[in-house]
C-alpha cells in the first residue's frame, strides 16, 4: 500500500494505490494546524479505500510549511555567525531596489535582525588558505552569549570560502556548542558550499530559521501518523524534485520550499514519460495562480535563482514561474478602459459567482460557465447550485465599461486570461532558448485543462496531454518521485588551469557523500544512480550556466569537451557564444538518486465505447461560434477511445475542453491525448 498526502492552501490532496488500484481523496486542509488536515486526509482515504493504516508501506509527504513561514516571515529567531566586517552581507544584499522606479520601496526583513548578527575574527583566501587565523577566544565569547540569550532558537554560521575549506566553519559549531548553545546549527558548507557570499549566507539564514519550524511540525505529523497505526516512515518532496528522508528535510528545511509545485511537475514528467514524451511544458492551474515548468529529456529543470517570497533561494530547485492567473482570478476594468484578469481571487470562499456561495465578482471560472464549458454543479459538494442571471449581473460593470454582452465580455476575460497564461509559458521555454513546438504540454490543476488545448494551439505544440489524475497529480508525483539529494561545491579556476585529477577528485568527494546520505536512507547499492554536471562562464561573467559531465575519470580532452558544451549551450540560451574567450570554472555538481519504483495503475474502463461516455450534450461558444457539444464523462471513456472537437471531458476534478478540429484520445494508462493540430480558438 502506497499513499501520498499533498497538503494545499485550500484542499489535502491522498492518492493511494494498491495492487494496481488507485483511489483519489480529498478533505479540506487545516491552515492552523496541517498536520492534523494530513491526518484527516489520511483517515478518510483510509475508511474510503479500504486499507487498515497498518498496511501502508510507503507514505509521502507534500508540504507548504516552510513556503508558508517564509512568505508570512513565521519563522523562528535565528543568530548568525560571520565573519569580521561582514556582518550586513545580508542587508547589503546585490543593492539591487525591489522597484527602481520607487522612492518608498523598501527591501525586504533581513532574516536576521542586525543585533543577532555577529562577527568573529579569522579569514580564508579564495583557495582555501589561511589569511587569518580563527580567534577561537572570540568565538568562545561569542557562544557565551548566545547561549545566554534565551530568544535564540537557531544558529547559522557562514564564513568566507568555507566552500574552499570548511574547517574554520566546523570549528566554529565546535565551539560554540562547548561554549554551552543548544540550539541546532547550520553550516554553510553544508547547506550551499557555494560562490557568492550573499546568496551563501541567505540561503543558511533561511535554514536555521526554518529547523525549529519543520522540527516542530514533523514532529507532531509523525505522532499522529504513528497514533493512527502507520508505522512505514515518512518521506517528503524536496524542491528538487525528489523525496527527502524526514531527518533530512528536519536539518534542511530551506530543501523544501517549493515541496508542492515540485511534486506536481515530477508527477507530470513521470506521465509524459508514460506517453512516450521526453520535451514537455508542464501547467498547474488551481483557482490562484499558474505554476508553469519545463521538462527536459524526461526530467524537470533544475535552476538556482529560483525567489520565494522576498527571497532568491540558492538551493537546486525544480524551475517553477508562477504567475497570478487561475479559475478565481477576478476580472476588472481599468481607469483607461483595459480589461485585467487577476491577480486578485476570488478564493475558495466565496469562490466564483457560478458556485453559487456569495461571490459577487466576475472570474474567468465565471466566464467558462458563460460559454457553456463547465457545470459547477459536478464538481460542487454542496448543495447550492449555479446561478446563471448572477453571473450576468456580475459581469455587468465589465460589460457596461467595453460596451459587450455577457458572452463577449466572457470571451474577452479568457483571451486576457489566456494571454498571461501564453507569456507565462513563453518565459520557461522561448525566453530560455526553447522551442516550444518541440514540447508538449502536460496541463493539471482544476483550471488548466480548461485553457490548455487553446494555448497549446497558439504556441504551436503538436499536443496536450491531460493526465488520468489531472486534479491530484501533486499527490500522484509523490508516489513516483525518486529520492534526490543534490551535493555541489565551487571550485572557481579558469579552465586551462584546472588539473583533470583535481575535477575528478572533487567528484569524487561529492560521490563520497553522497553515499553516505543515500545509505542513511536505506537506498542499497542497486538503486543508486549518479547525475554530474559543471556550472561554466565567460572569465568576468556574473552568472554561468549549467552542463553535463561524463562519468569516469577525466583528462584534458574531457575537459574541453565541457567548453565546447559550454559553448553550445550559451549560444542556445543567449543566440551566441564567443569561442575565443576564456572560459571559467564555476561549480561542480553531483545529483544522487535513489531509484524507486513507481506502483503500476490499473487500466481505464473497459467494456464501453466513446459514444457510451456521452452523458449530454449543450451548446458551448467557441471563437465566436457556439456549436451543441457533447460532454463525455470521462471515467467511461476506454482505452483506445477517440473523441473528435468540439468536445468537453468533465471529471470530478478537472474539465477538458477539445476545440473544433481536435482530437482527443484515451492511451493505454488512460490519459487524455489531444492533438491540437487544425484546433480553432
Amino acid at each position: 500500500m502506497r499513499v501520498g498526502v499533498d497538503v494545499g492552501g485550500t484542499f489535502t490532496d491522498v492518492v493511494s494505490v494498491r495492487e494496481g488500484a488507485v483511489h483519489v481523496e480529498k478533505t479540506p486542509s487545516t491552515p492552523e494546524n496541517p498536520a492534523e488536515g494530513a491526518v484527516t486526509g489520511l483517515a478518510a482515504a483510509s475508511d474510503a479505500a479500504g486499507f487498515a493504516p497498518g498496511a501502508v508501506s510507503f507514505l509521502s509527504h507534500g508540504t507548504t510549511v516552510a513556503t508558508n513561514a517564509v512568505l508570512e516571515g513565521e519563522w523562528a529567531d535565528a543568530a548568525l555567525v560571520t565573519n569580521e566586517g561582514f556582518r550586513d552581507v545580508l542587508e547589503i544584499g546585490r543593492q539591487a531596489r525591489p522597484d527602481i522606479y520607487d522612492f518608498d520601496a523598501e527591501k525586504p526583513e533581513p532574516v536576521v535582525p542586525r543585533n543577532r548578527r555577529v562577527e568573529v575574527p579569522g579569514r580564508l583566501d579564495e583557495r582555501g588558505a589561511v589569511l587569518d587565523p580563527l580567534d577561537e577566544d572570540a568565538v568562545r565569547a561569542v557562544g557565551r552569549e548566545l547561549a545566554a540569550d534565551e530568544g535564540v532558537d537557531s544558529v547559522a554560521v557562514s564564513l568566507l570560502y568555507s566552500f574552499e575549506d570548511d574547517s574554520h566553519e566546523r570549528r566554529v559549531a565546535d565551539l560554540l556548542r562547548a561554549a554551552g548553545v543548544d540550539a541546532p546549527v547550520s553550516l554553510s558548507s553544508d547547506v550551499l558550499p557555494e560562490i557568492r557570499e550573499y546568496e551563501r549566507t541567505l540561503a543558511t539564514a533561511l535554514n536555521a530559521a526554518l529547523v525549529p519550524v519543520m522540527a516542530d511540525y514533523l514532529a507532531g505529523l509523525e505522532a499522529r501518523v504513528r497514533e493512527f497505526g502507520v508505522d512505514s516512515g515518512l518521506r517528503l518532496m524536496g524542491s528538487g524534485g525528489g523525496l527527502l528522508a524526514a531527518d533530512t528535510a528536519r536539518e534542511r528545511p530551506v530543501e523544501t520550499l517549493l515541496s508542492g509545485p515540485a511534486a506536481g511537475v515530477r508527477g507530470a514528467s513521470f506521465v509524459a514519460e508514460q506517453c512516450g514524451l521526453a520535451d514537455a511544458l508542464t501547467m498547474d492551474m488551481g483557482g490562484t495562480s499558474c505554476d508553469v515548468s519545463l521538462v527536459r529529456g524526461g526530467e524537470p529543470v533544475v535552476a538556482t535563482d529560483v525567489a520565494v517570497g522576498d527571497y532568491a533561494v540558492g538551493v537546486p530547485t525544480v524551475d517553477v514561474h508562477a504567475v497570478g492567473s487561475g479559475g478565481g482570478s477576478v476580472a476588472w476594468v481599468d481607469d483607461g478602459g483595459a480589461l485585467h484578469v487577476g491577480p486578485k481571487s476570488a478564493g475558495a470562499d466565496p469562490g466564483p459567482v457560478c458556485y453559487g456561495r456569495g461571490g459577487g465578482r466576475p472570474t474567468t471560472t465565471d466566464a467558462h460557465y458563460l460559454l457553456g464549458r463547465i457545470d459547477p454543479d459536478r464538481f460542487l459538494a454542496d448543495d447550492l447550485g449555479a446561478d446563471e442571471a448572477a453571473v450576468r449581473e456580475a459581469f455587468a460593470p465589465v460589460c457596461d465599461h467595453l460596451g459587450a454582452t455577457p458572452e463577449d465580455a466572457a470571451r474577452g476575460v479568457l483571451d486576457v486570461a489566456n494571454a498571461n497564461l501564453r507569456r507565462a509559458l513563453r518565459e520557461v521555454s522561448v525566453e530560455r532558448g526553447h522551442d516550444p513546438r518541440s514540447f508538449a504540454l502536460v496541463a493539471f490543476g482544476g483550471a488548466g485543462p480548461l485553457h490548455a488545448c487553446r494555448l497549446a494551439a497558439d504556441l504551436g505544440m503538436p499536443r496536450v496531454v491531460v493526465p488520468r489524475a489531472a486534479g491530484v497529480l501533486s499527490a500522484l508525483g509523490l508516489l513516483v518521485s525518486d529520492v534526490l539529494h543534490d551535493h555541489g561545491v565551487s571550485r572557481v579556476r579558469r579552465v586551462e588551469d584546472i588539473s583533470p585529477d583535481v575535477v575528478t577528485g572533487a567528484f569524487a568527494g561529492l560521490r563520497e557523500d553522497a553515499v553516505d546520505r543515500l545509505a542513511d536512507e536505506g537506498v542499497p547499492p542497486a538503486r543508486r544512480r549518479f547525475e554530474r554536471r559543471a556550472d561554466l562562464r565567460y572569465a568576468g561573467q556574473s552568472f554561468d550556466l549549467s552542463v553535463p559531465v561524463p562519468d569516469g575519470d577525466l583528462d584534458e580532452s574531457a575537459v574541453g569537451s565541457l567548453v565546447e558544451r559550454f559553448h553550445d549551450r550559451h549560444a542556445e540560451r543567449y543566440g551566441h557564444a564567443d569561442r575565443g574567450e576564456p572560459v571559467e570554472l564555476v561549480t561542480l555538481r553531483l545529483r544522487a538518486r535513489g531509484v524507486v519504483d513507481p506502483p503500476a495503475f490499473d487500466p481505464p474502463a473497459a467494456g464501453t465505447t466513446a459514444a457510451d461516455a456521452i452523458r449530454a450534450e449543450r451548446p458551448v461558444a467557441f471563437d465566436g461560434t457556439v456549436a451543441e457539444t457533447p460532454i463525455y464523462d470521462r471515467s467511461r471513456l476506454p482505452a483506445g477511445a477517440s473523441v473528435d472537437g468540439p468536445a468537453v471531458v468533465e471529471d470530478d476534478a478537472t474539465t477538458v475542453v477539445v476545440h473544433p478540429g481536435q482530437t482527443a484520445d484515451v492511451d493505454d494508462h488512460g490519459h487524455l491525448v489531444v492533438d491540437t493540430d487544425g484546433g480553432e480558438a
